[in-house]
């Protein structure tokens, strides 16, 4: 079974990104994360960046429009071409939003899931069945959402419901996590240790925009901010240090800025592992 490099640092392949990850001396980030919607198909020089870059790391793919809770069927022709995708670029890990974004159409938005029973039966069902086309394990991702329709169970017990049932794997976003904590009142603390630590196969970390004391938006377009570095320490102490990728999606910053962030990652990571190392008792 293919793994993404463990201790690891990634970056997300932004086109806007592309000179620089090309030229990026080896060392400064160690996997790249595509969503496979913007490359399958892509030829030119576009697609000459992305085999070439594929040659020197390896990639984690993080989907956007399978629309896991969504009403309408799941995409079995766009799930054929993922797993062609994924096999030819020896994709260890494929992950994707626990929430809808298509209903006869894409909606361009991840909007929230209902944390309801019939919800966690319906979601894992077509988890189960992404998994069965794919011939693989499926991870997703905790969510920022700003209203839930209903609301029947917390979001840690819906996450945790959902995971069990579909037997599947979590990709954490602490950023999501200190979000969601912040606007909807909850301990993010208290939901990481609800989380069965064998679920977290990797990890993403983001910048967010403060609205207010009580408003936080999740923008992928700032620095991380140093709440949420001492909540991603603290996952690394719950969850073992798993892969783990800055995501920043725009307002791209010189380079130099993200290597900063990259090398923080890097700092977090072998804090954890030295702690881990040292006996206890």
């Amino acid at each position: 079974m293919l793994n993404l490099p463990q201790p690891s640092a990634g970056l997300g392949l932004r086109r806007a990104l592309l000179a620089e990850l090309r030229q990026a001396p080896p060392g400064d980030f160690d996997f790249l994360e595509v969503a496979p919607e913007n490359w399958i198909g892509i030829g030119g020089p576009h697609g000459a960046a992305l085999l070439s870059l594929a040659e020197r790391y390896p990639l984690s793919c993080h989907g956007l429009s399978l629309s896991l809770g969504g009403p309408a069927p799941l995409d079995l022709a766009f799930l054929g071409q993922v797993r062609a995708f994924l096999e030819r670029f020896k994709v260890p890990l494929y992950s994707e939003h626990l929430s809808y974004c298509g209903d006869e159409g894409h909606l361009y938005d991840l909007l929230p899931l209902p944390f309801t029973e019939e919800a966690v039966h319906h979601v894992a069902a077509r988890i189960r069945q992404a998994q069965d086309v794919l011939g693989r394990r499926l991870a997703v991702e905790n969510v920022s959402y700003y209203a839930a329709p209903q609301q029947d169970m917390s979001e840690l017990e819906f996450t945790r419901a959902v995971l069990r049932e579909a037997d599947c794997d979590l990709l954490l976003d602490v950023n999501n996590v200190y979000v969601n904590s912040v606007n909807h009142g909850f301990d993010p603390l208290a939901f990481l240790a609800g989380l069965e630590p064998g679920r977290v196969v990797a990890m993403h970390v983001a910048g967010h925009y403060d609205e207010s004391d009580t408003l936080k938006i999740d923008s992928h377009g700032a620095p991380v901010k140093p709440v949420v570095w001492a909540l991603l320490a603290q996952a690394y102490a719950r969850f073992g240090v798993q892969p783990t990728l800055l995501e920043r999606d725009f307002n791209f910053p010189p380079y130099a800025t993200l290597l900063a962030e990259l090398q923080t990652i890097r700092q977090l990571q072998d804090q954890a592992i030295t702690r881990q190392a040292v006996p206890h008792g």
